[in-house]
């Protein structure tokens, strides 16, 4: 599977370690960078292009990196068509790909260890969506307002 991958200096390390780690699990990884460590260096300049990346190459999945991993998400969540979520243990990175079809989990560096950013990466990549009628629904509740600012019937 091919893997996008962009961060900042908070994550630098770690971005450096999961691009190895998805290397040797047999994913093809485009590393969006920072290509050096930049304590100045700012996240979007990183994260816009691989979430970018991601929608422009379906059946392709993402990963972005930060301190927090919170700036990372909300950035990736502007590019059209892209579904990022914030994870910070196993279930989440699960239920992000089973419930709401996520192509890009944003991890936190200082939030979390390499083991641990490792095991969500591996259950974000290995989930697929579960295509339940409810999930798909909402899903294309919120494409729809991505779209064109449509808003879903009160019930």
């Amino acid at each position: 599977m091919r893997v996008h991958i962009g961060g900042d200096h908070a994550a630098y390390d770690l971005q450096q370690d999961l691009i190895g780690f998805l290397e040797e699990e047999g994913h093809e990884v485009t590393n969006h960078g920072p290509f050096e460590l930049d304590p100045q260096d700012d996240y979007p300049v990183f994260v816009l292009r691989a979430a970018r990346a991601v929608a422009e190459e379906p059946g392709s999945l993402g990963i972005v990196l930060g301190g927090s991993g919170n700036g990372e998400q909300m950035a990736a969540n502007k590019v059209e068509g892209v579904r990022a979520a914030l994870c910070y243990n196993d279930e989440l990175a699960q239920l992000a790909r089973e419930h709401n079809d996520a192509q890009v989990i944003s991890i936190g560096g200082r939030m979390n260890t390499v083991e641990e950013a490792r095991s969500m990466v591996r259950i974000f990549l290995s989930t697929a969506f579960s295509g339940e009628e409810r999930h798909q629904r909402r899903i294309d509740m919120v494409s729809a307002y991505e779209r064109d600012g449509s808003l879903p019937d009160l019930p």
